[in-house]
């Protein structure tokens, strides 16, 4: 039996566990505010990697070694340069701590867990083929209170603990 980490990258994301006797846990991505790097006085948010090396350590102990971390694709788009640049930043961030605690890994696009659990037809963007955000976010919330309840509570998505789940059923 397998524990699963589905990592919704980013810093506004969140992290989901599901240990094989069906226990589960769920956090906000943790993160840390501070100035930014470039002449403009501005804030950047960054992943908090002491914390987020704590939440993995704690599930790698408690998984006795057998876990698979399910790594949310960054999403990288030139006409979204600031979101693309934080998401990068957050991706790399993350793969350090799970390569320094060797845990095995694997990237997922988001269409697939989503295609999996969320409902089918949601609104889409005007004029677009994609789905509009506030309807993907409303979809996580829902699904995810329903699988895990009280999983709303700690974050404004239920992603992390979905792309879990996913894992889990299709026994990655």
């Amino acid at each position: 039996m397998k524990t699963y980490v589905g990592i919704d990258n980013g810093v506004t994301g969140s992290l989901g566990v599901i240990y094989p006797n069906g226990k589960w846990g769920f956090k906000k991505t943790p993160v840390k505010k501070e100035l930014n790097y470039t002449k403009d006085k501005a804030n950047i948010t960054r992943i908090d990697h002491e914390e987020l090396y704590k939440l993995l350590s704690k599930a790698k102990q408690k998984s006795e070694g057998n876990i698979l971390i399910l790594l949310e694709r960054p999403m990288v788009n030139p006409k979204r340069w600031v979101a693309t640049q934080s998401a990068l930043r957050a991706i790399e961030a993350t793969l350090v701590i799970i390569e320094s605690l060797r845990l095995p890994h694997q990237y997922i696009d988001s269409k697939e867990w989503q295609k999996e659990l969320l409902p089918r037809k949601l609104k889409k963007k005007k004029g677009s083929k994609e789905t509009d955000k506030k309807d993907l976010k409303l979809a996580s919330i829902s699904v995810g209170k329903r699988l895990f309840p009280g999983s709303e509570r700690k974050a404004d998505d239920c992603d992390g603990i979905l792309i879990a789940e996913h894992g889990r059923r299709k026994k990655l």
